[in-house]
């Protein structure tokens, strides 16, 4: 892939040394390692603040992470699209067969090593479920699941277990739904549960590449 903000010499060293001060600073302490495999979708939770995004931009720096984002090809015009690619941002054409999930299986497909972060809630407003789109696009890929969390209790961030997709959705979100059951997001009140509308029958996604 090419260079982003998260890899680009000068800037990113610097970047790391000031997101572990920060953390330090604020009395946070990171958790947890990056599993050493080329592709995974990482999944973030709980997203119930503002706050959420600026711990989530210090955490992917103090882990040396090179994550990128899906977003609407609308946001990439002139003049923003080189900023926004350099973020680590990939522009999406949500009027392709099978939208956003075909699309960055499509992006993982092409490219030999990425990171694609999600936030599954797609809100900081509570929500009855999550969106399953993180689960088919990792199914789709043939690529794991990291769940990594931010824990306003413990004042913790980091990486928690990867898990391979096995299709049977309901089984996989169990699994991920115990790990997410002793993380405490800034807002309680606000945080969406682990649970997704599973949708049975023709229409339903399936995985495969």
């Amino acid at each position: 892939m090419r260079y982003t903000i998260f890899d680009t010499p000068i800037i990113s060293p610097i970047l790391y040394g000031v997101s572990l001060l920060l953390l330090r600073i604020f009395g946070w302490r990171k958790e947890g390692e990056l599993p050493d495999i080329p592709k995974y979708v990482i999944v973030g939770a709980y997203h119930t603040s503002n706050w959420d995004f600026a711990l989530a931009v210090l955490f992917a720096f103090a882990f040396r992470a090179k994550i990128c984002w899906m977003g609407k090809d609308a946001l990439f015009r002139w003049p923003f699209r080189p900023l926004f690619r350099w973020m680590g941002g990939i522009p999406i054409d949500r009027s392709r067969p099978h939208g956003t999930v075909g699309e960055s299986v499509r992006a993982f497909n092409e490219n030999e090593r990425m990171i694609m972060a999600i936030t599954p809630e797609g809100t900081r407003r509570r929500v009855q479920a999550w969106r399953k789109g993180f689960y088919y696009i990792a199914l789709g890929a043939n690529v794991p699941i990291l769940l990594a969390f931010m824990d306003f209790r413990r004042k913790a961030v980091g990486m928690g277990p990867h898990i391979t997709p096995t299709g049977d959705i309901e089984a996989d979100m169990k699994t991920i739904r115990e790990f997410y059951a002793n993380v405490t997001p800034r807002h309680p009140e606000l945080a969406s549960p682990p649970v997704v509308e599973v949708k049975t029958g023709p229409d339903a996604p399936s995985g495969g590449r």
